[in-house]
Parts: structure tokens; C-alpha cells; sequence
């Protein structure tokens, strides 16, 4: 979600850039203003407003790169997700080079939400290609350890293991990496392992990545990914029915990712304490995340509270 937030304010200064008159109330200024404030509304959850004022902006700027990015964003929130990728279409179509890759994620995320790992993939790997072609690895690694993420979660550990592998040797393709990044490369590798071991059954090569990821981890080179670990268990013992030891687990993980709590809400309806489950259903349904934990927890959430009712 940081990261997220970091695109954003990228995106939207690109825009604000475009200002003659510090002070002065220019076309430029007023439409930067619309994108601004559409964008906070977004980031509340008040999308229908933010909606409203990207809509404004279009009409003012058709060809708003910003605008169309934004309302695509906001409308995939509400399960517009037609209407939203024709505006990333048209973002793709305008974007400056530099925030290109991102309009192609966001349109791979807006397929992630409806589970169309096909659709998803065609964006990923054009940001992949684009990436490996400008010799940037570590953003190459980055978007094939997405992609992996996608295949996985939507019910194919084969070619998420391809995508993963294609991610650490992407990161491996970089000179002169300190120590810390190439633990970070392996860290991530046995990580992404363990998930996948868990999805095809088997408990004891899940279990034995994820000693692997405690022994990477313990050297602390990389104390910020330190909150990975009780995810990791979490997801590896929800995985394999081990209800009891994921809630442990996951109750120790971040609390603000909408993946962890959709993991946390299963584990309680399992066990059979529905009201918890239903208040982390809520509350990752609160999630303004357009990213690809989001979309699979929303996909979860809704499912699991229509068929409540």
C-alpha cells in the first residue's frame, strides 16, 4: 500500500507539473485540483465522490492521463471493472513513459479482481518484458514475483513457480548486489517455495522453505520483511487445514494487508466462530488498496458474506 500511495502521488505530480502561475487559478491548476481531490476521496473509500469529480476532469481534459488513470482505479472499487478498464485502456494509450509500466499493472490488477489470471497476465508480462529490455532486474523481479503471486492464488502453482523462478533470476541478473539483497532475492525465493508447497499438499517441503526463511531471516540483514514470517506460517497452516495454527500465526502478521485478514476470516469460519469471521470480511472489504492482495481478498470477501446472508 505504500508503494501504492508512492505511484500515486507520481502519477498525480505529473500532472500538478504542468502549472504556469504559482498562486493563479489556471486551467492547468483547476484540473489538477479536480484530480487531487478525486484521488484523496478515493484513498477514504469514498469512490462514487472521487467518481464524480474524475468525471468533471474528463470533461475538461478528455485526454487526461491522470483522470482516466484515477476513475479506472475508483471503479474497479466498485466492481465497475468494464467501465474501468476502458479507462486504463485509454491511461496505457496516454501515459509518459515513465508511469507506462504502471498503467499496465493497474490494468493487470483490474483482471486480478475477477480472478482472470489469462487477462492479468498479459499486462504483468509486458511490464516484465519492458523491464528485462531496459536492463532493470530488480523491477523485472519485482513484477514476475507479482504475476507469480497471481497464477498462485488463482489456482495454478505450476506456472506460479515459473513466474517466481523468473523473478529471482531476474534479480540475480543485477552486478553488484550487497549482501543484503541477495539474502532479500532468497529470502523471497524459499518464501514464494513455501506457498507453493503448501498449495500442492505437501507439508514437509512447505515446512522445510520455511526454515529456510527463518534462517535468512535470523542473519537480519532484512529486519523489515521480518512480519513475512508469521504470515508465511499463517498461510502455509490455513493452507493445509491446520485452522487453530494459522489464526496463531496470522494474528501476529500485518493487520492493515486485506489478504491477511480474508485468511484470518476463513480460519475463524472453520472453526466456527462466524462473527469474527465476518468483522475481517468487513474489514478487509474497507481495504482502498488497488493492488493484487486486495483484489484477491475482495473476490473472497464478497463471496463469503453473499453467501452468509
Amino acid at each position: 500500500m505504500v508503494v501504492e500511495r508512492a505511484v500515486l502521488k507520481t502519477v498525480v505530480l505529473s500532472l500538478t507539473l504542468g502549472i504556469t502561475a504559482v498562486g493563479a487559478e489556471t486551467p492547468a491548476s483547476a484540473q489538477a485540483d479536480l484530480v487531487n481531490q478525486a484521488r484523496r476521496l478515493d484513498l477514504e473509500g469514498k469512490q462514487e465522490a472521487a467518481i464524480a469529480l474524475y468525471r468533471q476532469a474528463l470533461a475538461r481534459a478528455p485526454r487526461s492521463f491522470e483522470a482516466h488513470y484515477g476513475i479506472g482505479r475508483a471503479l474497479d472499487l466498485i466492481d465497475r471493472y468494464d467501465e474501468a478498464r476502458q479507462h486504463f485502456a485509454t491511461a496505457i494509450e496516454l501515459a509518459p513513459e515513465g508511469v507506462k509500466d504502471q498503467a499496465l499493472r493497474m490494468m493487470g490488477v483490474s483482471y486480478t479482481f475477477t480472478g482472470n489470471h489469462h487477462e492479468a497476465a498479459r499486462y504483468f508480462q509486458q511490464v516484465f518484458d519492458r523491464r528485462s529490455r531496459a536492463a532493470n532486474f530488480a523491477g523485472a523481479a519485482e513484477v514476475a514475483n507479482e504475476l507469480g503471486r497471481v497464477y498462485l492464488e488463482l489456482g495454478n502453482p505450476a506456472d506460479a513457480y515459473t513466474w517466481y523462478q523468473a523473478g529471482y533470476e531476474a534479480d540475480a541478473r543485477q552486478s553488484n548486489r550487497p549482501g543484503s539483497e541477495v539474502d532479500l532475492a532468497e529470502f523471497r525465493w524459499a518464501h514464494a517455495q513455501s506457498r507453493i508447497a503448501a498449495r500442492r499438499g505437501d507439508r514437509r517441503e512447505a515446512l522445510r522453505q520455511a526454515a529456510i526463511v527463518k534462517r535468512l531471516l535470523d542473519k537480519g540483514t532484512n529486519r523489515d520483511q521480518q512480519i513475512q514470517y508469521p504470515y508465511l506460517l499463517g498461510y502455509v497452516h490455513f493452507v493445509l487445514h491446520e485452522f487453530n495454527a494459522a489464526v496463531e500465526q496470522l494474528q501476529q502478521s500485518d493487520q492493515q494487508d486485506p489478504f491477511i485478514l480474508v485468511l484470518l476470516a476463513e480460519s475463524y469460519e472453520r472453526l466456527g466462530r462466524v462473527a469474527d469471521a465476518r468483522a475481517h470480511y468487513g474489514q478487509a472489504l474497507r481495504s482502498t488498496s488497488h493492488a493484487v492482495n486486495n483484489a484477491f481478498a475482495r473476490r473472497i470477501a464478497r463471496q463469503q458474506l453473499a453467501s452468509a446472508r
